[in-house]
């Protein structure tokens, strides 16, 4: 049965090239292969002139000989990083096409090793002074501005691409679910237990006391209309209204007696409830099944998925009404919170010191963490390159400079030629 082969994958190229930027190394490459290659051309002319001639000359024919030789050793050396001399395929040339895995994990190993340390980078982190710039440049009112600009309009787009179906997804699917397996009872009962030891429902009766006498003083109508409703058919008139009159009076004055006093037998006999029914959530069997049960019934009603909406839009309509308003209590807030940490960091040098040493732990930490992933890139990239584009692309960003091997080699090669001569001459 005939297999199907897999699809070869693509090389890569180094970088998207910036035109202009290589028809400039391209020019200046040209320029100094023209250079060496004129040298080589000068000795070889020199070579000829002098050529069996002695005294001065003799000099002169060993250093433009001795010339020639470096020039060609050094042009052979430069070019086999890149291609194969004159196109032969000469064993250990063309390094950087035939064996750019090698270059590449070579490259990995010495990022790692020399880059990728703790203490290195501990120092480097350190040597940034990170706090200090931060702070002198949120010093500036413009800066903090534009940090609060930026966070804003961040803010306003990210909160514009939530739309009311992410909502009710993230309640029907996340919150409901999680809210159906975690138990309430004992939370409720644990919560109301916190609220009775520290008193913190009283502020909660005394508003309800209050808002209960004010209804009372100002709708004694509505308050007579629902007790006439259950009085009984056969009562008179008048002793219904007196008989709903005196319940009123008392009514106010039993709220104000509550209202006056904080150790009111009916505050008495509510912290005594509560403190049954907290009780009851965390013990009894019955009270937890019918408040699990409650939950559910809850959790199981449409309107809790619409009431998330709203209360949704609710919010990101105040949120965005306040941060896209320049002047808004959100962005002051920002720019005066900013421009404190500001002067907090240029004044505090405990503080710019902690802030250091904990980028400097992240930073170690991320390098720890993810630093062979990061140096394996090197290695995974380069691999992917096609070799004879990745020679062309590394001799075109660095051959500018390997020319002057070329040209050192002529110029040095040509000196030690001289010495050589006059060496051979003083022995004989």
């Amino acid at each position: 049965m005939p297999t199907t082969a897999a699809p070869r994958q693509p090389s890569l190229s180094l970088v998207t090239p910036d035109p202009g930027a290589d028809e400039a190394r391209r020019r200046g490459l040209r320029q100094m292969r023209t250079v060496a290659v004129g040298l080589l051309v000068l000795a070889a002319c020199v070579y000829v002139a002098t050529l069996g001639r002695d005294g001065f000359w003799g000099f002169v024919n060993a250093g433009a000989e001795a010339s020639m030789v470096g020039a060609i050793a050094d042009w052979f050396a430069v070019t086999a990083l890149f291609k194969h001399p004159l196109g032969l395929p000469i064993p250990h040339t063309a390094l950087v096409p035939q064996r750019k895995d090698e270059l590449g994990k070579g490259l990995e190993e010495f990022v790692g090793e020399n880059f990728l340390q703790e203490d290195i980078i501990r120092e480097r982190v350190a040597a940034a002074t990170i706090s200090a710039r931060v702070g002198e440049w949120l010093g500036e009112e413009a800066h903090a501005r534009r940090v609060v600009d930026e966070v804003a309009d961040v803010a306003v787009i990210a909160l514009g691409k939530v739309r009311d179906d992410h909502v009710a997804d993230l309640v029907t699917q996340a919150l409901v679910p999680r809210f159906r397996e975690e138990p309430i009872s004992p939370l409720l009962g644990t919560t109301l237990m916190e609220v009775l030891r520290d008193d913190l429902h009283h502020g909660l009766v005394d508003l309800a006391v209050d808002e209960l006498h004010s209804w009372l003083v100002d709708n004694p109508e509505t308050f007579t209309r629902v007790l006439e409703e259950r009085a009984p058919w056969w009562a008179p008139p008048k002793l219904n209204d007196a008989v709903t009159s005196r319940l009123h009076v008392q009514a106010l004055a039993w709220l104000e007696d509550i209202r006056d006093d904080p150790h009111h037998r009916a505050r008495e006999a509510l912290d005594s409830m509560l403190g049954q029914l907290a009780h009851d959530l965390l013990n009894d069997t019955e009270t937890q099944h019918r408040t699990e049960g409650l939950k559910e019934r809850l959790l199981d009603h449409p309107q809790v998925v619409t009431t998330a909406i709203s209360l949704w839009k609710a919010m990101r309509s105040a949120l965005l009404g306040s941060i896209q308003d320049p002047q808004g209590a959100v962005r002051r807030r920002l720019l005066d919170e900013l421009s404190a940490f500001a002067g907090r960091l240029r004044d505090d040098a405990a503080l710019r010191e902690r802030l250091d040493r904990t980028a400097a732990d992240l930073t170690v930490f991320a390098v720890e963490r993810y630093g062979a992933e990061l140096t394996t890139v090197i290695t995974h990239t380069i691999e992917r390159w096609d070799g004879k584009e990745a020679a062309r692309r590394i001799e075109l960003h660095v051959g500018r400079d390997l020319q002057f091997i070329r040209i050192n080699g002529t110029i040095v090669g040509g000196l030690v030629g001289v010495v050589i001569h006059a060496l051979s001459l003083a022995v004989h």
